[in-house]
């Protein structure tokens, strides 16, 4: 590779990193309770934005665009980060272990719809973990959110 181009290839690295830093701040603060609430098999707590974040194009509030994921590759930079990806596989085997199949008992309204199209959007990214396909096999009959397909492309 030639100087411009690694140059230009650290530039996006940076950019990609400052990018996902809104995920990483919020997190910080939010993880380990929401990994303690889906353990005890109830979401308490204001982070599902953040937490298990949605394509854009779905939520119209402030807090919904902010954390949205812009399209396919940022989803899969985000899981790509070592920290983010396995703060997210990790939640997502905590939802696994749970007993009930049924993700409004854990998650309420509206934000068991929520995980079904954050989950359609991981399980989407080429090459991607297992885990997100489990989840929609457990939660929703291995149904996907059509909406985020539609936004994807893929429908």
């Amino acid at each position: 590779m030639d100087h411009l181009a690694v140059q230009k290839e650290k530039q996006l690295s940076k950019k990609m990193k400052e990018h996902l830093q809104r995920f990483k701040t919020a997190q910080d603060r939010d993880y380990d309770t929401a990994l303690a609430e889906i353990k005890d098999g109830r979401k308490q707590g204001h982070w599902m934005w953040y937490i298990f974040p949605q394509i854009a194009g779905l939520g119209m509030t402030e807090m919904s665009r902010f954390y949205a994921i812009k399209d396919i590759k940022e989803a899969g930079d985000l899981l790509m980060d070592p920290e983010l990806g396995l703060r997210l596989t990790t939640i997502c085997k905590a939802l696994l272990e749970l007993e009930t199949n049924d993700p409004h008992a854990v998650f309420g309204s509206p934000d068991d719809l929520k995980l079904k199209s954050s989950m359609t959007l991981f399980d989407a990214v080429p090459a991607t973990f297992p885990v997100f396909s489990r989840v929609l096999d457990k939660f929703y009959h291995g149904e996907r959110d059509e909406r985020t397909l539609e936004i994807l492309g893929i429908k």
